[in-house]
């Protein structure tokens, strides 16, 4: 199994990122530079971390979309490749079309950091095995993490099984329908704004993140 994940200037979970894949998956992992216009040969899975891309300058994902790796990315998920974005890396797909709707500023005005429960839900995708109808713990730290999109997107969304978590009691930044996850069509690329990557191990305060990442390597072994 080999890993990409990649660093734009201000990504501040990145290390993160490459410690699950590399220590808690075993996973050959590459640290690829925003400037790169390719990935790794080989490369199974592409993770696009958290953090502040250009410093959120204009929005959050703005810039990082118009980066040289972004249309290899494209062209890997073009492909059928998984793609993980996280935070600012579910910011990054949706500014640039990956992934339908758009990112808002918190209903509160407010940078939120705290943990959050969320419900996983069965949507056929190689991220969620096992994880369908389970309520997981794990935190959030954004300022702009409002999932917005018309009616009509959100209802496809629910009716193609494409949203992968809602905020399970308390929604901490006023997401449209309580929505903290969505996946494409082909449902393998996953963007959500919670940290699984944070939420892996005992000493973090939990294990809940684990799930998604073990059951893309489980898929990506059987294939």
């Amino acid at each position: 199994m080999k890993v990409a994940v990649v660093t734009f200037p201000g990504s501040n979970c990145d290390e993160d990122a490459a410690y699950v894949a590399e220590s808690l998956l075993g996973a050959s992992t590459t640290r690829v530079w925003h400037k790169d216009a390719s990935l790794p040969d080989g490369t199974d899975l592409v993770i696009l971390p958290g953090g502040f891309s250009y410093g959120d300058a204009l929005r959050s994902g703005a810039l990082a979309r118009f980066s040289p790796v972004m249309g290899a990315v494209r062209s890997f998920a073009e492909r059928g490749g998984l793609v993980l974005g996280i935070c600012n890396g579910f910011q990054i797909l949706l500014e640039a079309g990956l992934l339908p709707g758009a990112m808002l500023q918190n209903a509160s005005q407010k940078f939120v950091c705290k943990r959050v429960r969320l419900r996983g839900h069965d949507t056929g995708s190689p991220f969620m095995r096992g994880l369908a109808g389970r309520v997981l713990e794990m935190p959030v730290a954004h300022h702009e993490g409002r999932y917005h999109a018309s009616d009509e997107v959100l209802d496809r969304l629910f009716e193609e099984r494409r949203v992968a978590f809602t905020y399970e009691g308390a929604n901490p930044n006023g997401a449209a329908r309580d929505i903290a996850g969505v996946l494409s069509e082909k449902k393998n690329v996953l963007g959500l704004m919670p940290h699984p990557e944070r939420a892996v191990e005992a000493v973090l305060g939990g294990e809940d993140g684990l799930g998604m990442f073990l059951a893309a390597k489980s898929f990506l072994e059987a294939r």
